[in-house]
């Protein structure tokens, strides 16, 4: 399905807060036809390497659901273990969330962030980490409203982008098809002010230079800015 594209080349993308009942924060994040509903769970216990430290701690779990592909793929629960990509895109998560909060100022308390994939179409990794920073910001919120915490621990947003390169051109907020054929593939995590918190990139089939590192970089920038301001109207 081909998706009408902003003038920064995002595809339509919407938060949609408090998608589910239970946890203390939700989001239903769509870019494109990916789809990721994120959660967010606080406990007031840390684990066992945190306790008596005076700080707490934020984690992510991620899972992408069976049908979420063309084809269906068995539960990770059911193989037995997770896969090493499922590993490392929620540790990647899990590092993007803690780049923007205070732990100490958070006490001595977790909050888990789940991402599971409904749809995927390219750029699973960067939906999560956006939709995962609404549903952290609303169960903080949710713990200001009960005078759990005075003020927000939250330092600045976070959000995350896809980006890749092919015949020399830029392309910003990968669908899949674009991703398979793309000479550089690269992702791209930023808080306000263009602060990046990572990134990733692999020479797919040819490599790039310093130049258009940067050229994609500078792309980064303007598209994670505009995503940071949808999150905050989502959360307003």
């Amino acid at each position: 399905m081909n998706m009408k594209r902003n003038e920064l080349g995002l595809r339509p993308m919407s938060f949609e807060t408090s998608f589910t009942t239970h946890p203390d924060g939700s989001c239903l994040v769509r870019m494109g036809n990916t789809w990721v509903m994120c959660t967010a769970s606080v406990e007031h216990s840390v684990p066992p390497w945190l306790q008596n430290k005076n700080q707490g701690w934020v984690t992510a779990e991620y899972s992408m659901l069976p049908a979420a592909t063309h084809s269906r793929t068995k539960r990770e629960a059911v193989r037995g273990k997770q896969s090493g990509r499922t590993q490392e895109i929620q540790r990647l998560i899990g590092r993007a969330l803690r780049a923007c909060i205070d732990l100490t100022a958070l006490g001595e308390r977790t909050i888990l962030i789940d991402c599971d994939v409904i749809q995927a179409d390219g750029g699973t990794r960067t939906a999560s980490i956006n939709g995962a920073f609404v549903a952290l910001a609303l169960a903080v919120q949710k713990l200001q409203k009960n005078k759990a915490i005075a003020t927000s621990p939250i330092k600045s947003a976070v959000a995350a982008i896809s980006l890749g390169l092919k015949s020399g051109k830029v392309l910003v907020d990968l669908d899949y098809e674009q991703d398979s054929k793309c000479d550089v593939d690269m992702n791209f995590v930023m808080l306000e002010e263009s602060r990046i918190v990572e990134l990733q990139g692999t020479a797919e089939h040819a490599w790039f230079s310093a130049e258009e590192a940067q050229n994609m970089l500078a792309e980064a920038s303007k598209a994670i800015e505009h995503i940071i301001q949808q999150q905050k109207e989502a959360l307003a």
